[in-house]
This record gives structure tokens, sequence and C-alpha cells, in this order.
């Protein structure tokens, strides 16, 4: 039964297991938590502009409510499985399913965005158009994968190289999660050739060439289906689904409680989308009314519906997943958990062009996302062209600007690629601060000496 072969404590790393009080599935959420990669994302954006007088969503704070919703998925879909698939389950996958899902979910949940660099999707944007716009120069030095890897940089296939490389002077596996983990936020196992548009599993994809080897031996150990040898393609793995479902509840709601909260969308127009999809789920909108009668703190209103309406998008996703999980098991299935309902339901569609017109497309947002793309742009132009020439071909410039890389980000020795891996590992792992008072000084608009 595949149920019984789809999860390993199997790690990064091969360091063997020890007996301690916690899972080695807990741990993965511990390791997570303590990681610098995790804290950096306090300060990338989500959304909004960062900082600002008014508490909005970062990454981290995104990151730990989507690993709350993906732990609540994790513990019913967990309970489905032991219920109606007892007797196919041996003792150990009762043991996971029972008690350790909800951790694995929970931890691919945390880190689902580790790989995203800062000021949101426009960085991603400005790294991929870093390569197309010099593509005359800089293809010739790289393979074809490689290059389709720089020219279609993704935040999820970074994800899997922040997780599980290693840097120099650093230990072996990366952050050594297990492989279920790993597994739980590959939502695009596939290599950047086989990209597809309208293919769920191939839209984007989920792995570095420098990563491959790493990749195949976490598929192998959770046994993903594979769909093709060449290009390297694999079906997504069934916990997959559930990370996806938390990170859209998420994303779909908070952000419009953000902008709420930022005088970019009225009271009215938020409790109302809000109110709407909650009548379309037949809940006891009674009760809503009557707790809505007693809150007078417009904040405080918007809280309590929102809350609500993630209790229906949770409760949604869980049917959803139950009903289609013969084919999730078997990897037919095409559309995203949040996505079948959405086709079914007027009122999340309303909340999701709303957004669109009026949150994605506000003046403050697109700023930060053109800032941010110049930002990161410029620093790419900064290292990349120093790093690729031979040593013994380097100005003073080009010293002078590589000595600005820490020393686990430089690859001297390894190919062109790698060296340009190391640089997007720096320029990506900054955080907005970061990214923006570095380039203020490598430009000359900031002078002097801060330490």
């Amino acid at each position: 039964m595949i149920l019984n072969s789809i999860f390993t404590n199997q790690r990064t790393g091969n360091h063997p297991q020890n007996i301690v009080s916690r899972t080695d599935f807990q741990r993965d959420f511990d390791r997570i938590i303590f990681s610098s990669a995790f804290r950096r994302l306090q300060n990338k954006t989500q959304v909004f502009p960062l900082p600002g007088s008014v508490f909005v969503h970062n990454r981290l704070t995104h990151s730990l409510e989507v690993s709350s919703v993906g732990r609540s998925l994790g513990s019913a879909i967990g309970e489905f499985i032991v219920k109606d698939f007892e007797k196919d389950l041996n003792d150990d996958s009762k043991n996971f399913y029972q008690h350790n899902l909800h951790n694995v979910i929970a931890a691919a949940c945390l880190c689902h965005d580790v790989g995203n660099p800062a000021f949101g999707h426009s960085g991603e944007d400005a790294i991929a158009s870093y390569f197309d716009k010099n593509e005359k120069d800089l293809k010739p030095k790289f393979s074809e994968k490689e290059w389709a890897d720089l020219v279609n940089f993704e935040g999820n296939a970074n994800a899997i190289r922040v997780l599980t490389n290693r840097q120099n002077g650093k230990d072996e596996g990366g952050t050594q999660l297990t492989f279920s983990t790993l597994a739980g936020i590959a939502k695009y196992p596939c290599e950047a050739l086989a990209k597809q548009k309208g293919t769920i599993h191939r839209k984007k994809f989920g792995f570095f060439q420098n990563e491959k080897e790493t990749f195949l031996q976490v598929a192998q150990s959770v046994n993903l289906i594979r769909e093709s040898s060449e290009p390297v393609i694999f079906k997504r793995h069934p916990f997959v689904w559930l990370v996806e479902a938390a990170d859209d509840i998420c994303y779909n709601i908070i952000d419009m409680e953000d902008a709420h909260r930022l005088g970019i969308v009225s009271t009215s127009d938020c409790e109302n989308l809000f109110f709407e999809l909650i009548k379309s789920e037949n809940q006891n909108t009674k009760r809503v009314e009557d707790k809505l009668a007693i809150l007078t703190n417009a904040n405080e209103r918007i809280s309590y519906l929102r809350a609500k309406v993630i209790n229906a998008l949770i409760n949604n996703s869980l049917e959803i997943y139950r009903q289609n999980f013969d084919q999730i098991l078997n990897g037919t299935l095409d559309q995203a958990l949040l996505d079948i309902y959405k086709s079914e339901n007027k009122s999340l569609q309303e909340i999701e062009s709303f957004s669109i017109e009026k949150i994605y497309g506000h003046k403050a947002v697109v700023e930060i996302e053109n800032a941010g793309y110049n930002v990161m742009y410029e620093l790419l132009d900064h290292f990349i062209p120093s790093v690729l020439k031979a040593k013994t071909e380097r100005k003073s410039y080009d010293k002078m600007a590589l000595k600005l890389l820490p020393n686990q980000f430089l690859y001297e020795d390894g190919t062109d690629y790698q060296k340009v891996l190391g640089i997007i590992d720096f320029v990506s792992g900054m955080t907005d601060n970061f990214a923006t008072d570095l380039y203020r000084k490598i430009k000359g608009i900031d002078i002097g000496m801060t330490m």
C-alpha cells in the first residue's frame, strides 16, 4: 500500500538517528524555527512595504500562520487516513499519520517561503530578468539545463537549495530536514527545462541542477511517481496539496485584512466580502451577526470574520482532499484544492478579483515592486561579472566587489554555474533592509562607515 511508503525519517546529511524526546518530524519544525534563513523572513516583504507604522504581515508572520493552518489540515487528514485505511496501514504508518503527519505539514508550511528573495515576487523577477537581459554575454558559460535554472529563477527551487545545500565552512546536508518535509514543499517536482504552463506540477520548477541528486534521493525515499526521466519530472507528493492549501487560504484572506488595517480597503467592503463567503457556506449567520453586534472595534470585527472565513476554507479544503484522495495518491489531480473550491464559490472569486484590483495593484505595492526589482538587479550586476572573471583577469574593482561577499558564498574552485549560484544565495537571502542598504552604499548614495 502506497500510504506505508510515502514518508521517511531519513534526512539530508546522513547523520545517525538519535534517541531524543522529540520525534524526527518535530525536530524538523524546531530546526527551521532556529535557522537563520527563517529568521530573515521577518524583514522580507509579503505584500506591503516594510517597515511601517501599522503592523502588517511579513514573510515570517505569514509562514507562522500558514504553519498553524497546515497543522490543522495535517491533523484532520491523519485521522481520516487512519480511520478509512486502517486495514492497509502497518503499525509505523498508523503512528505516523495519527501523531506526526501534522508535524510534517506544519514544518513544510513553516519553510515554504525560505527561498523567496526580498521584495516579494519582484525579487524573483529581477534575478530571472538579469540573466535574460544579459543572455548574449552569459548564456555561453552554462549548459542548457544550468541556463534554464538561472533564466527561470524560482523561489520554490531556491527553497530546496537553501535547506539542503552545504555552504563553505558549514555542515553537510544544510538544515538537515527529513525527506518527508522536503517532499512536502516540492510543489513543482521537475527540472527547469520541463516547465509547462497549464500543468499544475510543472507550472514552475522545483530544484536547481546543483541539487538534482539530492532531490532524486528525496523522490526515491518517499516514492514519488516518476513521470519522465529526461527531463526529470515527478508527480506531486500527497502532502504538497495540504501545504499549498494552507498557503492559499492564508494569503487570500490575510492580505485583505492587512489592506483594511492600512486603509486601502474600507471596513464595509472587507466585512461584506468576508460575510458573503461565510453565508455561502450555510453557516449560522445569525450567530455571526450577534457577535458583530457586540464588537464595535473595526479591526476586531474584521479579525473575527477572518477567523470564520479561514475555518470555512479549512473545512472545505479537507472535504475536497478526501473526495479526491485517490487522484491525489495516483498523481492525476490537476487543480489545487482551493482552486477547485473557488470554481464553485462565487464569493471567493469576488475576494480574489477585489484583491487583484484594489490591493495588488495599489500604488504602494507597485512602488515597492519597482524599487525592489531595481535593487536586486543592480546587486547581481555588481557581483556576477566579477565572480565570473578568472582570478588573473580581475581588476581592482572586481576584487573590491568580491570582498563584500561572506566566504560561505564564494565557490572559487567551482564551475561558473556554482559561482553564480553562490552570488544568488547571497543576494536572494538578503532582507529588504539589508539589500536596500547595500545597494545605497555601492551606488554611493550613502557614504560613511557603518558596522
